[in-house]
C-alpha cells in the first residue's frame, strides 16, 4: 500500500521503518526539517536498537522517504497514520492540539482529493476522541462525510522502547477500531502477514483497550512493588514470591479474574486482604494500592445499589445470595451486603438461591445464617418463579445457570440489573449491566 505517517517521533519512525520493510511505500511527515533530513539520509531521529539500519534499508530501496509537505503526503498515499504526540496537560487531561491540527491539515487536502482515503489514529487517545475531535476536524476542513467520503479507524500500538521492532513484527495482538468495515480493510490487509490475531472492533473499544493495557501494566508494576515491600519487611525475598506467583497460569496469569462485574467476596479474599494490609501497617510498609482495594470493592456494591434505585421501583427480586454460584457460602458475600443495603433503604426484597435455601435447613452455613443474617434469610423464597413473578426489578447476582433464561423471558415493564454478565447486549433503558 501507499501509506503516509504523520509524526516521525518514536511510534511514527518505527512504524515507517517496519512498514517499508514489509514492502509498503511509506511517506513520513514531520514539521521538523531536521527529522525529515535524518530519515532521508537513512538515519534514525530517535535511539532505538536496529531502527537506523531499517530506516536506511527503506530509503535505499526507495520504499521510504520523508517530507514536511502535507499535500504531497496525502496525495501520494491511500492511507494515513496519525502518530503525533498527545502529552499531558497540567490537570492530567490529554493535550490534543497536535491531533486536531494535523486532522485539519489532512482534511484540507482531502477536500480536493477524489480517491477514497482512510485516516488511522495511531496516537494514544482516550475513548471519544475520534468521535469528538478527529472526525469533526476532518469533516469541517474537508467538507466531506466520514464513513462515506473517507474512512476513519483507530489502530493502537503496543511497542515497548528498546524492543519496538520485535514488538511490531510479533505483536501480542492487533486491534483495529473501525468506523465501518471499509475503513478497516486496508489495515487488515497490512497486518495479515503478522503472526497475531486481528480483532476488528468499534472505535471506542480500540481507544479504551490501549489505555486499559497501559494502566494494567502500571498496576502490575505497583502490585509487585507493594508485595515486594511487605515481603522484605517480613524477611522474605519479594523476587522469589512474585516468581512463584507467575508460575500459576490457571488463576494468577489468566483471564479467570479479568472479567468486569460485581464485587468479590467469600471466606478468603476479603479476610486475607485485610490481614496483609494489617501486617503491612505493623512493619511500617506504606502500600496505598493494596489499601484501596477494599474501598473499591465496597464502591462496587454501592454502584449496584444505585443502578437498582435509579429505576424508582420498590419490589426487588435478588437472584443469588452466595458470593458465587455452586456454593452455599455466605461469608462476606457482597450480595448479602447489597441485600442489607436494600432492606435498610426500605425496599421490599425477595431472594432466591437454591443452595442457600437448602443450607438454611441442613447446610454447614446454618449457624451463620441463623445468627448473623436471620433478617435476610427470612426473605428467601423456595422457587425462582415466585421471586421473578412478583418483582418489578430483577437483580442477577451470581452465575447460577438457571438464571440464564430470566433475561430472555423478562416480562414487559420489568427492569433488570445484571451483575454477572448474562446480558448479551450492553445496557438499555430497561436492562442495566453493572459494567456494560
Amino acid at each position: 500500500m501507499q501509506i503516509s505517517i504523520f509524526g516521525m517521533g518514536y511510534v511514527g519512525a518505527v512504524c515507517a521503518a517496519c512498514l517499508s520493510d514489509y514492502g509498503h511505500e511509506v511517506i513520513g511527515v514531520d514539521v521538523s526539517a531536521l527529522k525529515v533530513k535524518l530519515i532521508n539520509s537513512g538515519q534514525s531521529p530517535i535511539v532505538e536498537p536496529g531502527l537506523g539500519e531499517l530506516l536506511a534499508k527503506g530509503v535505499a530501496s526507495g520504499k521510504l522517504r520523508a517530507t514536511t509537505d502535507t499535500e504531497e503526503a496525502i496525495l501520494g498515499s491511500e492511507l494515513t497514520m496519525i502518530c503525533v504526540g498527545t502529552p499531558s496537560k497540567r490537570n492530567g487531561d490529554l493535550d490534543l492540539r497536535y491531533v486536531d491540527q494535523v486532522c485539519r491539515e489532512i482534511g484540507a487536502i482531502l477536500k480536493n482529493k477524489t480517491a477514497r482515503h482512510t485516516v488511522v489514529v495511531r496516537s494514544t487517545v482516550l475513548p471519544g476522541t475520534v468521535k469528538n475531535v478527529v472526525i469533526p476536524a476532518l469533516e469541517q476542513s474537508s467538507g466531506k462525510k466520514a464513513g462515506t467520503d473517507f474512512g476513519v479507524a483507530v489502530n493502537p500500538e503496543f511497542l515497548r522502547e528498546s524492543t519496538a521492532i520485535d514488538d511490531y513484527r510479533e505483536p501480542p495482538m492487533t486491534i483495529i477500531g473501525e468506523l465501518d468495515a471499509a475503513s478497516g480493510e486496508g489495515l487488515a490487509s497490512i497486518y495479515s502477514v503478522l503472526p497475531a490475531a486481528v480483532f476488528r472492533r468499534p472505535i471506542e473499544t480500540a481507544e479504551m483497550v490501549k489505555y486499559t493495557c497501559n494502566v494494567w501494566h502500571a498496576t502490575k508494576v505497583t502490585f509487585a512493588n507493594e508485595i515486594g515491600n511487605i515481603a522484605k519487611a517480613c524477611g522474605v525475598d519479594g523476587r522469589e514470591v512474585m516468581k512463584l506467583i507467575c508460575e500459576d497460569d490457571k488463576l494468577n496469569l489468566s483471564a479467570y479474574y479479568m472479567k468486569p462485574g460485581f464485587a468479590f467476596g467469600g471466606s478468603c479474599l476479603p479476610k486475607d486482604l485485610r490481614a496483609l494490609n494489617y501486617r503491612s501497617s505493623q512493619v511500617e510498609s506504606d502500600n496505598p494500592m493494596l489499601a484501596a482495594i477494599m474501598r473499591s470493592n465496597v464502591a462496587q456494591v454501592d454502584r449496584a445499589f444505585n443502578l437498582i434505585s435509579a429505576f424508582g421501583k420498590k419490589n426487588i427480586g435478588l437472584l443469588g445470595l452466595a458470593f458465587k454460584s455452586g456454593t452455599d457460602d455466605l461469608r462476606e458475600s457482597p450480595l448479602v451486603d447489597l441485600a442489607e443495603l436494600l432492606i435498610g433503604k426500605g425496599y421490599s426484597l425477595k431472594i432466591f438461591d437454591r443452595n442457600v435455601d437448602h443450607a438454611r435447613v441442613m447446610g454447614t452455613n446454618k449457624d451463620y445464617i441463623d445468627s448473623k443474617i436471620p433478617h435476610v434469610s427470612k426473605l428467601l423464597h423456595s422457587t425462582l418463579e415466585e421471586v421473578v413473578n412478583s418483582s418489578d426489578v430483577i437483580v442477577l447476582g451470581n452465575k447460577d445457570s438457571e438464571f440464564a433464561d430470566v433475561v430472555a423471558k423478562l416480562k414487559p415493564g420489568v427492569k433488570l440489573v445484571d451483575l454477572v454478565g448474562f446480558m448479551s447486549s450492553t445496557s438499555t433503558e430497561d436492562a442495566q449491566g453493572i459494567c456494560w
